[in-house]
């Protein structure tokens, strides 16, 4: 089992912390990885784009000019994809781009999403994350004594609004929890501070 140091918010060691082998140590499945990622970037897509088809494009109802004699090409209306202001052919209609990962899929992904920053050595274990009042100057002392300066995901066993109100206007911070992390997140931001806590909170849920 893969041992980590846990640290105070001054960024000491106070005590070690034994992760579970079955969700921390694994190897990382990039396969599982890359479908979780276009998934969770699916979902977000509002699919309201759209385009105006030659029915919906208003004009074009008489025929340019007559059929046969005038050395033009038969033309039936001036809304014809091809005519300047004309509809737009196979154009994007709104749509939802939405998929599901089946469950046993999703939980290899995160699995190997929280491996992958164990074997790079980007997962900080925290004793614990109190603020006494609501101090974003305090939260980045903080995030710089532990070595989580830059892009960071603060993961929590339980809602703290003092924590979360003090990181949120740094740049390139975002706070979590157990119940809302995602494979997107744990790989797009560099940094994986997590309270000691919330490490235990994982392992009963993905165990």
């Amino acid at each position: 089992m893969p041992n980590m140091k846990v640290l105070d918010m001054t960024g000491n060691e106070v005590s070690t912390i034994e992760l579970s082998d079955a969700i921390f140590g694994i190897t990382p499945n990039v396969s599982a990885m890359h479908t979780m990622v276009v998934n969770y970037l699916a979902n977000q897509r509002q699919g309201t784009q759209s385009t105006l088809t030659r029915t919906e494009v208003s004009g074009g109802g008489r025929k340019p000019w007559r059929q046969k004699g005038t050395g033009h090409a038969r033309q039936g209306s001036t809304r014809a994809p091809q005519w300047t202001h004309g509809g737009v052919a196979l154009g994007p209609k709104p749509r939802s781009y939405r998929f599901t990962v089946n469950k046993k899929l999703r939980r290899l992904a995160i699995k190997s999403a929280l491996s992958s920053k164990v074997l790079s050595g980007d997962m900080i274990v925290l004793d614990s994350i109190t603020m006494n009042e609501y101090k974003t100057k305090d939260m980045v002392k903080m995030l710089g004594a532990v070595g989580a300066q830059g892009k960071a995901l603060i993961v929590m066993p339980e809602v703290d609004s003092k924590v979360i109100k003090s990181a949120a206007n740094i740049p390139g911070v975002k706070t979590a929890l157990v119940n809302t992390i995602n494979v997107y997140d744990i790989l797009n931001y560099d940094k994986f501070v997590v309270v000691k806590d919330a490490v235990a909170k994982i392992e009963e849920v993905y165990a």
